[in-house]
């Protein structure tokens, strides 16, 4: 396979000629590492959360670390690196890490629902990774206003667990299918046959579940 951040072989576009939507909970695991990899490849993209906050692996289960969309990254991680212990414990548990990692890509979490319907509709196709997220964008898109143009979304869910080691996988299957996607000549005549082939082709190896809807805005 390709080295992490390149194109296939069989890509023949080497700018993105599509504007891509990476969306997990939070903005800080899932979302941001298919950010950070379709970024690195010269895609155009954009990473949101659909959740109410941002909730980040606490010292317990019953006491996870919560945000408001919007804190810059460098905030969160100088909360959890106020003392010795804390920055211990959370560069263990790999919390710092993720801080550390948005912050070098963008300035804060975004919220999808928050986000203007103006910069949603850039988007031709929105990758959610997690079933009740992919929902979440459809319900999302068709309570908002329509706009002007009406232009089609395509919304696709590659089920992903949320933790660093499914996300870096998921990053480069994600970048595989934006490169296929991206080699449409008329992506909502194509795209349901090349999510379902790419399904049957790539997933044989891998439990991540494929879903598709196309949606207008």
């Amino acid at each position: 396979s390709p080295p992490r951040g390149h194109p296939p072989a069989g890509a023949v576009r080497p700018k993105s000629q599509l504007s891509f939507g990476v969306v997990c909970s939070s903005n800080i695991n899932r979302s941001m590492e298919a950010h950070l990899v379709l970024g690195n490849a010269g895609l155009t993209v954009e990473s949101y959360g659909t959740g109410s906050n941002v909730r980040l692996p606490g010292k317990s289960a019953m006491e996870p670390r919560i945000f408001k969309f919007g804190t810059p990254y460098e905030e969160m991680y100088n909360s959890m690196a106020g003392t010795p212990e804390d920055e211990a414990f959370f560069t263990h548990n790999g919390v710092l890490g993720l801080c550390r990692r948005g912050a070098a890509v963008k300035l804060a979490p975004q919220r999808w629902q928050d986000t203007p319907s103006a910069d949603v509709q850039k988007h031709d196709v929105v990758i959610a990774f997690e079933e009740r997220i992919f929902d979440a964008v459809i319900e999302d898109l068709q309570t908002r206003e329509p706009t002007e143009d009406f232009v089609p979304i395509h919304v696709i869910c590659l089920d992903t667990k949320d933790n660093p080691l499914e996300a870096k996988k998921q990053g480069r299957i994600a970048l595989e299918l934006c490169w296929l996607l991206e080699q449409a000549d008329d992506l909502v005549a194509e795209a349901p046959e090349l999510v379902d082939g790419f399904e049957e082709e790539r997933m044989t190896h891998t439990p991540i579940k494929v879903l598709y809807q196309l949606c207008y805005l």
